[in-house]
């Protein structure tokens, strides 16, 4: 990224340099000719506070797609809601059950409504002009989606047009199963999303035109004397030619920051937050779902151990930590057990620390937990980069202080899985390529040694005192359901210029690129490398991703992968759902290039 070329300055509102909190008692309005009873679909009942979204249960629905006045921060603006509501009701179905949906559109554009990780019809999928025959929900028309639930666990729903998605059409989606599940007490969804009073179309056009107007964490002068007390001017300006010379910036976590973004938890500001009741010794499910646009979120509850026991849907063998992160579209369900009748804070920090949504569990709707400090913003370093560090001259850098530094990390709470590179379950053996697409002007950089890096927390969470879930923790708790070798492999570069603002696959757009075509039935690996310094959360949808961890025989399924910066990761695929696919990264700004169509056939 050419920091160099970079000679205007956004003008920053000194108000939004730590972000927004929200407006207490902020949410929902009875606006713009809606039903006036709107505003108060998420108001609990019981104690009338604004608590989340309702629920929703049956086979048969009727949603509606419309307008909705809300403010969240002191000023009005307007959301895109189902139902009236954001988020959009939870819809909670049974295992087995055929569910009717009836979505009508009150927009004056066309919407859509994707089910994320649900196995289903291609033309049930909801993608206009890729999903089989679905060319969207027009103004005022009623699609009707019917399909049989072949899967338990939590999933979630959102638009699939435009940038609906961030002005809030998206839920949560539970399916409960025919068979025994965990024992719990009390069963709570929460939604994290990210909220902005400026249009997605003005934030991605500011993208375009500077890629880091939302990033106010560039170094500084200030920042430079610091560096120099702590390692010698030699030291650090060798550092910064090298970051000079790669015209990068070790600053570059978030495209979209704090600085426009308000983060929610079902809904709530970090002014009001969610609350969930407990009793002292009760068993607390929470399922825990990241519908932003933009946001990866790291989660926690200082004072209680949380037991993960199921990713994207698919119930894994019980792991214990004190901390996960999530990335855009991925959900996890954890189990907690408060042995004491205080207030806990559920505390969900953005990845690059510039800002968090929060919740509180408590015996007493009037008992709050103080909220923890953020952790210090991460700094990249080489292994997110992807840079060979066998025989680098490390005269001049002082590795122990680098983020992507491995050594001494604690990996006691991780299996460390003896490799078998190309077999199933074992990841590639393939050397990676890059293709003649991946050099130009839409290109910043390439990874010339991505690791994979299934044990690694991952920037940020690294060494930082609490237990962490890593994809090496995760193991399904059924057998792998197809234990075939994969008969070919697929490898895609995630590509990109962050200065530009330009983003790819293989270094091919969208609108450019062909299909992925795939035989019906086949088995096959796909690896995804990382040749940018963002995670991306890569999202197949029809089809399970069976991520290769190095156990061959518990393979876990998940429906939104993520890939670190400067590494690689691979998967195995089963096609088994004829028609037409989307295959994108889900970061929403990203999606207008990260894209390819998957055609089974």
């Amino acid at each position: 990224m050419n920091r160099r070329s970079r000679i205007v300055t956004p003008t920053i509102n000194p108000a939004r340099r730590r972000f927004v909190q929200g407006l207490a008692g902020g949410g929902l309005l009875a606006g713009l000719g809606l039903r006036p009873d709107s505003a108060m679909a998420a108001m609990n009942a019981n104690n009338g506070q604004h608590n989340g979204p309702s629920t929703l249960h049956g086979p048969v629905f009727d949603l509606s797609i419309g307008q909705q006045g809300v403010n969240f921060t002191g000023s009005p603006a307007v959301a895109t809601t189902v139902n009236g509501s954001l988020p959009a009701p939870t819809l909670r179905w049974r295992e087995g059950d055929r569910v009717t949906l009836r979505v009508t559109n009150n927009l004056p554009v066309d919407s859509s409504i994707h089910w994320h990780g649900l196995i289903l019809p291609s033309a049930m999928d909801g993608v206009p002009h890729i999903s089989e025959g679905f060319r969207g929900i027009a103004p005022g028309q009623t699609f009707t989606y019917q399909f049989d639930t072949v899967q338990f666990g939590s999933y979630w729903y959102h638009s699939h047009s435009g940038f609906q998605e961030q002005t809030g059409v998206y839920g949560a989606i539970i399916i409960d199963p025919r068979g025994p599940d965990y024992r719990v007490d009390r069963d709570y969804v929460i939604t994290l999303s990210d909220w902005s009073d400026e249009q997605p179309e003005r934030i991605y056009a500011k993208l375009k035109k500077m890629s880091h107007y939302y990033n106010t964490r560039e170094r500084t002068v200030g920042d430079l004397f610091s560096q120099v007390r702590e390692q010698g001017v030699e030291r650090t300006f060798a550092d910064r030619q090298m970051w000079n010379d790669m015209r990068m910036s070790d600053r570059d976590i978030s495209d979209v920051t704090g600085m426009t973004y308000t983060f929610l938890m079902n809904g709530q500001t970090p002014a009001d937050g969610w609350t969930g009741l407990f009793k002292r010794g009760e068993r607390v499910r929470l399922r825990i779902v990241n519908a932003a646009a933009m946001t990866f979120f790291d989660v926690r509850i200082p004072g209680l151990k949380m037991t993960v026991v199921a990713s994207d849907g698919q119930d894994i063998e019980p792991v214990s930590v004190d901390e996960f992160r999530i990335g855009v579209a991925e959900t996890y369900d954890v189990i907690v057990e408060p042995k004491d009748d205080t207030a806990y804070t559920v505390f969900a920090q953005a990845i690059d620390r510039s800002g968090y949504a929060r919740g509180t569990l408590t015996p007493d709707p009037g008992l709050r937990a103080a909220v923890p400090a953020m952790d210090p913003a991460p700094i990249l370093g080489h292994m997110d980069m992807g840079m060979a560090m066998e025989g680098m001259d490390h005269s001049d850098h002082d590795m122990s202080a680098m983020s992507g530094d491995m050594a001494g990390m604690d990996h006691s709470q991780h299996n460390m899985a003896m490799p078998k590179p190309g077999g199933a379950g074992y990841g590639s053996a393939e050397p990676v390529v890059h293709g003649p697409a991946e050099s130009g002007p839409h290109i910043d950089m390439i990874a010339d040694a991505p690791k994979d890096q299934l044990n690694d927390p991952g920037i940020g969470l690294r060494n930082n005192g609490r237990a962490v879930l890593t994809y090496a923790d995760i193991k399904n708790r059924i057998k792998t359901p197809d234990p075939r070798e994969p008969s070919r492999e697929i490898q895609l570069h995630l590509t990109g210029n962050m200065a530009r603002y330009m983003w790819s696959m293989n270094g091919i757009k969208f609108a450019d690129a062909e299909p992925l075509r795939l035989k019906y039935g086949e088995r096959l690996r796909i690896t995804l490398v990382n040749d940018t310094m963002m995670n991306h959360p890569i999202h197949l949808h029809g089809m399970w991703s069976d991520l290769e961890t190095g156990d061959p025989n518990y393979i876990p399924r998940k429906h939104t992968v993520i890939v670190q910066p400067g590494s690689k990761i691979s998967y195995l695929v089963t096609a088994d759902a004829m028609g037409g696919w989307a295959y994108h990264c889900h970061l929403l700004y990203h999606m207008l290039g990260m894209f390819r169509t998957v055609i089974v056939s």
